[in-house]
């Protein structure tokens, strides 16, 4: 009889190895489109930037807190205040601690290398909040929970959400098998990544316009982390289970 049992965490990273990389015709596809999104993308938060600095809020701005605010429903006050204070240190340190270190004792140690560049978005925001300068709404015009003494171009809490948490979807999307785990983990990070932006507006602390330039720099940041991700999954970590020289055929199995 074989021995299949120890030779089976070997045959599932070899098959993480084969489903993190597409093929040449799929590559060159997603390079094109992974170029073209850069460009708009990075137009779309220079322009958001700049009115940003000159302008402490808009019109539309305005109007949108307004319309979260006006709701007054004790469940969705709950998860809107709930949402932003997963955002808050030290929970959100505690929260990317954990999902690293789950991804180190798993074996995926490239994943963990890639998941800590992913972390370091706001690190990029909060520069780019001292270059902007544009300060939090006031008490005067909407309702604020609770003032806070940073400045409010690009939300810090949206944009660590997309760029980290968006990075975990991608791993949990690229590495299990589809079923009801992976549709349900997916489901949960895309909502909280989704439901951030609103909370941070309910709650009076960002203007729809910090939250979609945190949308918009925070997808950017994804979009490099995963893109860091695949360039270095091929060069390091080869002498490691998760990063075995020949792919086995069967991937499916995963």
């Amino acid at each position: 009889m074989t021995e299949a049992a120890p030779e089976t965490p070997g045959r599932i990273h070899r098959a993480i190895d084969t489903k993190a990389f597409e093929h040449p015709p799929m590559r060159k596809y997603r390079a094109a489109a992974f170029q073209a999104y850069v460009l708009i993308a990075s137009v779309v938060f220079v322009a958001l930037a700049v009115a940003a600095h000159y302008v402490p809020y808009f019109r539309i701005d305005l109007l949108i807190t307004q319309a979260f605010q006006s709701y007054k429903g004790a469940a969705f006050d709950a998860l809107m205040r709930g949402m932003s204070w997963v955002g808050f240190v030290p929970q959100v340190d505690l929260l990317i601690v954990l999902m690293i270190a789950i991804l180190f004792l798993l074996g995926l140690r490239w994943e963990a290398v890639a998941a800590m560049f992913a972390a370091l978005g706001p690190v990029v925001g909060s520069l780019i909040k001292l270059i902007v300068a544009r300060p939090r709404p006031s008490a005067d015009v909407v309702h604020v929970l609770r003032r806070l003494d940073t400045l409010s171009f690009p939300s810090g809490h949206v944009l660590l959400a997309t760029a980290f948490y968006g990075f975990v979807a991608f791993l949990i999307y690229a590495l299990l098998k589809p079923g009801l785990l992976r549709t349900i983990l997916l489901v949960i990070f895309g909502l909280f990544i989704a439901l951030m932006g609103p909370s941070r507006i309910y709650l009076g602390q960002h203007w729809f316009s910090d939250v979609m330039g945190a949308y918009v720099l925070g997808s950017l940041w994804l979009a490099l982390s995963v893109r860091v991700y695949r360039w270095g999954k091929s060069r390091f970590f080869r002498d490691q289970p998760v990063a075995a020289e020949a792919p086995v055929k069967s991937a499916g199995r995963l």
